[in-house]
């Protein structure tokens, strides 16, 4: 077998129906409809939700299926060749994704041995999606559908596992997934695009850039997700005053890190100008700074200081990290994921243990004398003062960049199997390996492309 099968016309339908029709089986088993009797271990977890009503999540539901099927799916369509794949792969993987999460995070919650799905489930579903969509960004352009239905399955199946872990077992606080989405996301896709590294890659690809109409479509894509944000830092807050508080501090450090965003970017370029690729991304990194201490009172004050130094950390991250991870690390990160998703993470992890040992959530301080003897003891056996701690925080972020990294690792050498069909080097970033694509477009694409390359040109 030649080392790039490319031909999906088997493969592809294969996996995909197999995969489809297992899932379609184990729902036949486990799955039904809420119907607001819980008797499980589930009953208290949900029970603050359904209380007001079954549907009294919706809008906040519809705001979050938006960020991932239009949120997402634009953001990554400033590819000049790659917009069907950016936007058509995304829907494919949200749609098999939420179903899996449904699976993984469901097979923890069992009441009286079923997944019962309600509205706060398909919410978490959609979140377990955010953490694959995250991790493509990093290998856009450089993988096939198949190599991301096999991430998707792997990736949420060990998120999964993770979230159980710090939010069940260490009791961590994370409402708007700092550490268990977008940290795990940004670095189990670098994983992946490690282990997936392509030398002939590394002075670039003449597709691996963008033109000015996919420019503007990424930036629909970025107006959608600011827009709705707050709904997704707030989804899953215990309702009331709490909810409304995660609001207000996304709300707030969105808005600050905008500034923030643009003041570097005019900054650190050529005589000023803005760069596209900062506005798009890094004027979204509040919102994934401010996540984990969202619904914690840090203040008005607090979540803006989050959302400026979060836009500073995200600009400079794209100007200066991005070519030295590509350069000397052969960490080839398409979107650059690490740069929205990854620092910003961190920074919302530490924000939060600092948050936590101040007593910022629910006005309690923290008792670190009990939770220092616990060093020696199993963490389901963890004193319940111990759960929420500054040391279960940073705990949780440890376990979250564990999972991520050593995940990934194993999820990529997977992915490299040549049976899965990856693109080869001369044919990444380009949509016509996959897709149907209009000649037209193809002469129009080559005509803005070197109109394009004349501009900058003749710029310089």
């Amino acid at each position: 077998m030649p080392a790039y099968a490319t031909n999906m016309r088997l493969k592809f339908p294969i996996v995909a129906l197999a995969l489809e029709i297992v899932t379609i089986i184990l729902f036949a088993v486990f799955v039904v409809y809420d119907d607001g009797k819980h008797h499980g271990h589930d009953a208290h977890s949900n029970a603050t939700h359904e209380e007001k009503g079954p549907m009294e999540l919706y809008p906040m539901f519809q705001d979050v299926h938006v960020m991932i099927f239009i949120g997402f799916g634009f953001l990554m369509t400033f590819l000049k060749r790659y917009g069907f794949s950016s936007v058509g792969v995304n829907l494919l993987l949200a749609a098999f994704g939420l179903q899996w999460g449904l699976l993984m995070q469901g097979i923890w919650h069992l009441d009286d041995g079923k997944i019962k799905i309600s509205i706060f489930k398909i919410i978490n579903a959609d979140f377990s999606t955010a953490t694959v969509l995250i991790s493509f960004g990093a290998v856009l352009g450089k993988t096939s559908p198949v190599q991301l239905l096999i991430m998707t399955i792997l990736e949420i199946t060990i998120f999964s596992v993770n979230e159980h872990l710090v939010a069940e077992v260490m009791g961590a606080n994370d409402v708007g997934a700092s550490m268990i989405i977008h940290a795990y996301g940004a670095y189990f896709g670098l994983a992946v695009a490690r282990v997936l590294y392509r030398p002939g890659l590394r002075n670039g690809h003449e597709n691996d850039g963008s033109v000015y109409h996919s420019d503007l479509f990424a930036m629909i894509g970025t107006v959608f997700l600011w827009m709705f944000w707050p709904s997704f830092n707030s989804a899953i807050a215990e309702p009331g005053y709490t909810q409304l508080t995660a609001v207000i501090n996304t709300y707030l450090s969105l808005a600050a890190c905008v500034l923030s965003a643009y003041a570097l970017s005019s900054l650190v370029e050529h005589k000023g100008k803005l760069d596209m690729v900062h506005i798009q991304n890094a004027t979204l990194a509040g919102g994934v700074a401010v996540g984990t201490c969202a619904d914690m009172n840090i203040g008005p004050f607090g979540a803006m200081l989050i959302g400026l130094v979060a836009g500073i950390i995200s600009t400079l991250g794209f100007k200066y990290l991005s070519p030295v991870l590509a350069s000397n690390l052969g960490i080839q990160d398409t979107c650059g994921v690490h740069n929205l998703h990854g620092m910003p993470g961190i920074l919302g992890g530490l924000a939060g243990i600092v948050a936590v040992a101040l007593g910022k959530k629910d006005g309690k301080l923290p008792r670190p004398v009990r939770c220092a003897r616990v060093g020696r003891r199993l963490l389901p056996l963890l004193p319940v003062s111990c759960r929420g701690s500054p040391f279960m925080q940073a705990a949780a972020l440890a376990s979250s960049l564990g999972f991520a990294l050593v995940g990934g690792a194993i999820t990529g050498f997977i992915m490299k199997l040549p049976i899965w069909g990856q693109p080869p080097d001369q044919n990444c970033f380009d949509d016509s390996l996959y897709w149907e694509v209009p000649a037209e477009e193809e002469e129009n694409e080559e005509s803005l492309a070197h109109a394009d390359h004349a501009k900058n040109k003749a710029e310089v």
